[in-house]
């Protein structure tokens, strides 16, 4: 069945002889598929005279639309050599017309003419690319190549830029391309003949397809989107275009990038140099830098062209104009430089498809998704119409009311409607994207009470000591001082942001940010002014601030395996180890910013901090281990037996982390019976496990570009820091079960594998139960707790806000849990559950356990609130001034106290109540040595 049964539209014949000589080629048609040939011909001088020339075959590919073109791609590739030329100037007229009649009927939507038109120039470049390829094998000029090398052009790739690169070419498009060679298919000695060679073929290839002749032409050709095309050759090595994008490459080639793909010629060698490209295309954070330089672009077309100024209709230019479709191209292309480097997904060519995946990923508005996708269209739509008048490229709306009239017929609507659709269009695009490219410069600066000083000194500072900096900051100071005096410390806040801004490096990223996402002033703000150790820390990785603009930074708290999952996702997209590492690293600074941004701001409680901070530890251990091991492998063979798992003890094992908190860990491996690795280096067992560990504690506490990923702490495996760093499944158990003193079984009550072999891992959970669940003494239990708290409070000063140490605090509390979780065999890994314990022991009653809950909260409470806001324990005789009233604020919101002298009697109160709970449970050997 004919697809021309499906016609939803016909063009009004603006000059109907013409229409009617054409129907003169073609008398048996009738109905509406009469009607459109009268219109379109009737419309368009350029169709009419097709229509003339391949009526024989209109009239049957009429019949069926797509199989003509499925029949003419397949029998382009097998004409000759010296026909090819013919062919497909031939081969052009039937699908112009056969796609133009399709469009205008609305029997192919707009991605299906734009995907024909693509796919005849991918099909038209390839034969002739291996035509004149083949001609300079035949003539042995291409060095060690034959015919079998011509499939792939011997090694010469054709890309496909802009509107091809998208599969978006228009009804009279240029075709850009960039063509290059792999020079490492040719030995050194012939480089330059493989060179000329190749320089020669795309020459010949870009004039059989772009010389016009008596039977026309097939596509006007572009070469000069390559590096630097007024000193370089039309074909160049791909290792010479990989150094100029390395060093010289700018934002508008970047931009191009986007779209580019292999279209012809040794398809597999131009997808790799692509991917050699990725980090020149995609940045690792988001570059907001990129609106200035695609708003530069902007303007400098304009300008280039005359095409400023208000919006009028006539000889307005639908691509370039305002609001036309290059907006909507820029809009779209910047988004996805600005975030592409960190989001894979976001890395598509099309621009219909760019606006559909930046609106799934929360980056463009759903309405405003909709409308520029729709605009896109319609604009494209008229584009169309334009250049099917004459074919010509161009897209400069009419300048005469004739013309206009001509344009509405083409289109099949009314003139004044047209004209009033179109204004509507281009205002709505403009409107839409130019608040992105160009805000609204902000407003002159306002009195204000702010100590000029300070101000004046931001000039000194590193961030603002580029041109385009300053630029930006400028403009963004009036907004930043207004939102500074409406703080309730104007001045406390000034001089946070102060220091802020003095440790900033650079600015022009972060300014860019700001000034696209004026919200993040706010925050900034809000941390600054409540949390001084995160603003430094901010100051010195300000591309944490990417994940708050990334779409999920608000969502709910994806989980533990979610996280492994997303970071295992980023440390696969990288090939080299190091650069694993760092970007571990940053990950975790994005998701750790995260969550103390939530806790700062009361979205998550203490408990639920704890947790996160506990999972994002895990989450990165799990997904880094195997990266490490991978590493290790690679020398010294796979894991001997049964592999090793790592163990998370203390707060880790219990799911409990502070903002600071290093990591205890063990790693316990199984042999198997196994004596020796089989790598390239093999290790034997021992040697081998003890360097695969010290390899992961490097991995992460190693300081690096990003940092360290955590400090880790591996005293609690069996004979602590005398033993060796990895322990032996047969030795841990043995020691367990025979050697372990109290205090390390206490330690076991809360360990927890994390990551590693599956089956070792439940065998070890199986030995903790085991050990957990043995039964024991209460009076030793006691007895063995009383004199490590006693070790503890000689050995250590306890500061007044120090959350962890001194009597009735976090670690006193905490002895006395695992000591109930212990006496009592349960297998929980809670204190709270712990307390409950010793209750049903007998060991103390219920207020008693009350007290130590009570106790227990506050002071973890305080603990988080202040490893947030201080890298150190805060000292009381400079309390709140080294916290300022933001972060006390904080503190007297998380701690449930109105003032601070409420919340210092309060910590006095509770942490003594608890110190007497507990002491009433010691009390023969209440203070022993």
């Amino acid at each position: 069945m004919s697809s021309f049964l499906s016609i939803t539209r016909v063009p009004t014949p603006f000059d109907a002889s013409l229409g009617q000589e054409a129907l003169g080629f073609l008398p048996a048609l009738d109905g509406q598929l009469r009607e459109l040939v009268l219109g379109a011909a009737g419309c368009s001088p350029y169709l009419k005279s097709l229509i003339a020339k391949e009526f024989t075959w209109l009239e049957e590919a009429l019949d069926d639309p797509d199989a003509a073109v499925e029949i003419l791609f397949a029998y382009l590739p097998n004409v000759e050599a010296k026909t090819m030329p013919t062919a497909l100037r031939q081969a052009k007229r039937r699908i112009a017309l056969i796609t133009g009649l399709a469009d205008l009927g609305g029997v192919w939507l707009l991605e299906k003419v734009t995907t024909v038109l693509t796919d005849f120039a991918d099909l038209a470049v390839t034969c002739a690319l291996r035509t004149t390829i083949g001609a300079e094998i035949a003539r042995g000029k291409l060095p060690g190549m034959d015919e079998s090398n011509i499939a792939d052009a011997g090694g010469m790739s054709v890309l496909a830029m802009g509107k091809m690169g998208a599969h978006e070419l228009n009804y009279s498009s240029d075709i850009d391309l960039i063509c290059l060679f792999d020079e490492t298919r040719f030995a050194p000695d012939d480089f330059h003949d493989a060179r000329a060679s190749f320089v020669r073929a795309t020459r010949r290839m870009a004039a059989m397809l772009n010389d016009l002749t008596g039977e026309g032409y097939v596509f006007r050709t572009d070469l000069r989107l390559r590096p630097d095309p007024g000193v370089t050759p039309v074909c160049i090595a791909m290792e010479a275009a990989e150094r100029y994008y390395e060093s010289l490459g700018r934002t508008w080639e970047r931009a191009a990038y986007i779209k580019a793909r292999p279209c012809a010629g040794d398809l597999q060698a131009g997808a790799g140099f692509l991917k050699t490209l990725t980090p020149f295309v995609w940045r690792k954070h988001l570059d907001f830098a990129a609106i200035q330089d695609a708003h530069d672009m902007r303007l400098r077309y304009r300008e280039h062209k005359g095409l400023g100024g208000k919006i009028k209709l006539a000889e307005h230019n639908m691509k370039l104009g305002r609001g036309g479709i290059r907006e909507i191209e820029f809009f779209t292309q910047t988004r996805q430089i600005i975030a592409g480097g960190r989001d894979p997904e976001l890395r598509v060519r099309g621009t219909v498809e760019g606006l559909e995946i930046l609106r799934a990923k929360g980056w463009v508005p759903d309405e405003a998704a909709a409308a520029l996708t729709d605009h896109y269209r319609a604009h494209r739509e008229v584009e169309h119409r334009l250049q099917m008048f004459n074919d010509a490229q161009t897209h400069t709306l009419p300048k005469s009311d004739e013309g206009f009239v001509r344009l509405a017929a083409f289109m099949g609507r009314e003139e004044a409607e047209l004209r009033k659709d179109l204004m509507t269009r281009l205002q709505a695009v403009h409107d839409l994207t130019e608040g992105f490219f160009a805000p609204d410069a902000a407003q002159l600066e306002s009195d204000h009470s702010f100590d000029e000083t300070v101000i004046e000194r931001w000039q000194t500072y590193p961030a603002l000591r580029s041109e385009r900096a300053v630029e930006i900051f400028q403009r963004l100071k009036p907004d930043v001082l207004k939102r500074l005096s409406k703080t309730t410390k104007p001045n406390e806040s000034l001089l946070a942001f102060d220091g802020f801004l003095a440790g900033l490096p650079a600015g022009v990223q972060l300014f860019s940010l700001f000034e696209a996402n004026p919200q993040l002033i706010d925050l900034l703000i809000d941390i600054v002014g409540t949390a001084p150790a995160l603003a430094r820390h901010l100051s010195r990785n300000a591309g944490v601030f990417d994940g708050v603009i990334a779409g999920s930074f608000f969502a709910d708290w994806p989980g533990v395996d979610s996280l492994s999952s997303d970071l295992s996702e980023v440390l696969g997209r990288e090939t080299d180890y190091e650069r694993k590492l760092d970007a571990t690293r940053r990950w975790a600074k994005e998701w750790h910013f995260g969550v103390g941004v939530h806790h700062l701001r009361g979205l998550v409680d203490a408990d639920q901090v704890a947790m996160r901070y506990a999972e994002l530890a895990e989450g990165a251990l799990r997904a880094l281990w195997p990266h490490v091991v991978a590493q290790f492998a690679t020398k010294h063979g796979d894991m001997p037996g049964r592999g090793a798992v790592i163990v998370g003890m203390g707060s880790l094992g219990a799911g409990r982390l502070n903002a600071t908190s290093d990591l205890d860990l063990i790693i316990i491996y199984d042999a198997d019976g196994v004596e020796m690795s089989t790598g390239k280096r093999s290790l034997p067992v021992r040697q081998y496990y003890a360097r695969l560990t010290q390899a992961m504690v490097t991995a992460m506490t190693a300081p690096m570009a990003q940092g360290r990923l955590y400090e880790v702490d591996m005293r609690l495996r069996p004979s602590g820091t005398q033993g060796p760093v990895a322990t032996s499944w047969q030795s841990f158990q043995d020691y367990q079960k025979n050697q372990a003193w109290l205090w390390e079984h206490l330690a076991l009550t809360r360990a927890r594998v994390v990551v590693g072999s599956e089956e070792l891992a439940r065998d070890v959970d199986d030995l903790r139960v085991s050990i957990v669940q043995r039964s024991r003494d209460p009076a030793i239990v006691l007895s063995e707790v009383a004199k490590m708290r006693a070790r503890i409070q000689a050995a250590k000063q306890a500061q007044f806000w120090d959350g962890k140490l001194g009597a009735g605090r976090l670690q006193d509390i905490e002895l006395i849990g695992q000591a109930g979780l212990l006496g009592a065999g349960n297998t929980a890994r809670d204190i709270e559950t712990g307390l409950q314990e010793c209750v049903a022991l007998g060991w103390m009653d219920a207020a008693q356990s009350a007290a130590l809950s009570r106790s227990y909260r506050l002071f973890w409470h305080i603990q988080l609130v202040t490893k947030l806001l201080s890298e150190t324990v805060i000292d009381d005789a400079h309390m709140p001034e080294s916290i300022g009233q933001g972060g006390l604020a904080f503190l007297l919101r998380e701690s449930e106290f109105d003032t601070l002298a409420a919340l210092r009697a309060g910590i006095e109160r509770i942490g003594e109540t608890a110190a007497i709970a507990l002491e009433s449970v010691l009390p023969d050997i209440k203070g022993a040595p």
